[in-house]
């Protein structure tokens, strides 16, 4: 039986894979650099000071490329106060690939948590963290971020520190009181911020320590709506504290995917064909105060209908 190839070797092979594309080759080289740093290289991870925090999850397979995400974020330039990975398989965890455990050497954190699913990257830390004083920022383990990634966050958090800031959103969308189908929720165009934009985490989002507070105090209502679309919770968590969110620019950007780490996903298990994962989820966490928040977002309204929202609309049901 032919011995498993070492995961250094594997991903060298599948950075010179043949490619296509001008685009694919340009990923395929950012890959290498990625590889070789992580193998060679022995810069921090992180400053260890007072700034914002990244975090982010993995699972499966991942486990062996995420390397290449933590890679690419900190090769930027600007770096987070501290980086988290957090891991909720014991077994994972206690098998590290060499790629990680160079990464730790260098600073990271890598936690062993709950498996709470995709809200993994981001509810573990607002447990264990007392007091939520740092802007945080998510990222998803399966994408090559571009080097001014954590320094067009910040800059945004820092100019509109009041506003969930974020590179990809999409605008939820509601006809006589009740929400469309999510394929009908557009990517955003705008850089104006509003209830009605939905960040979407894949591209990264960043969140003010206000918000992180009311976000822990919801605890894990997630559970019993929306398990699966962290997003959803995220948003309609933003709208009820009172958080717009804002896009930072006009384009709804997404950037490149690591390959081969799409086999089995978030997207394709909420769009499996006759699932309709995305709609059933928002469906049972939107309240009909939610609604009216999006139907009437201006500047006054969002403070007229949140004092509203608060006296006449929350309840034990946590979603």
């Amino acid at each position: 039986m032919p011995r498993p190839l070492h995961p250094f070797v594997r991903i060298v092979r599948a950075v010179f894979r043949p490619v296509h594309t001008v685009q694919a080759l340009l990923l395929r080289v950012e890959m290498l650099w990625l590889v070789l740093h992580n193998r060679f290289g022995s810069s921090p991870v992180s400053t260890g000071k007072p700034g914002t925090v990244v975090s982010l999850t993995t699972h499966g397979k991942r486990i062996r490329s995420v390397h290449l995400t933590i890679e690419s974020i900190v090769r930027g330039v600007v770096l987070p106060s501290r980086l988290l990975l957090w891991i909720d398989d014991a077994t994972l965890f206690a098998s590290l690939p060499a790629a990680l455990l160079r990464l730790k050497q260098r600073g990271l954190e890598i936690r062993l948590c709950k498996n709470y699913g995709p809200h993994t990257k981001y509810f573990p830390y607002l447990e264990s963290q007392e007091p939520l004083a740092e802007a945080l920022v998510t990222a998803d383990d399966d994408i090559i971020y571009p080097r001014r990634w954590l320094a067009g966050l910040v800059a945004a958090h820092e100019q509109f520190p009041h506003d969930v800031n974020c590179y990809r959103g999409r605008v939820v969308t509601v006809r006589d009181w009740k929400l469309a189908p999510y394929s009908e929720w557009t990517l955003c165009r705008s850089t104006e911020a509003s209830y009605r934009t939905m960040a979407t985490g894949v591209s990264g989002v960043i969140y003010p320590e206000a918000f992180q507070r009311e976000l822990k105090l919801a605890g894990t209502g997630f559970r019993d709506c929306c398990p699966k679309a962290d997003d959803v919770w995220l948003h309609v968590q933003a709208i009820r504290a009172g958080f717009p969110v804002r896009q930072i620019q006009p384009e709804a950007l997404h950037f490149p995917l690591i390959p081969g780490t799409q086999d089995v996903s978030l997207w394709s298990e909420n769009w499996e064909e006759g699932a309709d994962g995305n709609d059933r989820q928002s469906a049972v966490t939107y309240r009909e105060g939610d609604l009216a928040l999006l139907l009437l977002d201006s500047s006054d309204a969002r403070r007229n209908l949140r004092l509203n929202y608060a006296i006449h609309h929350r309840s034990a049901n946590p979603c």
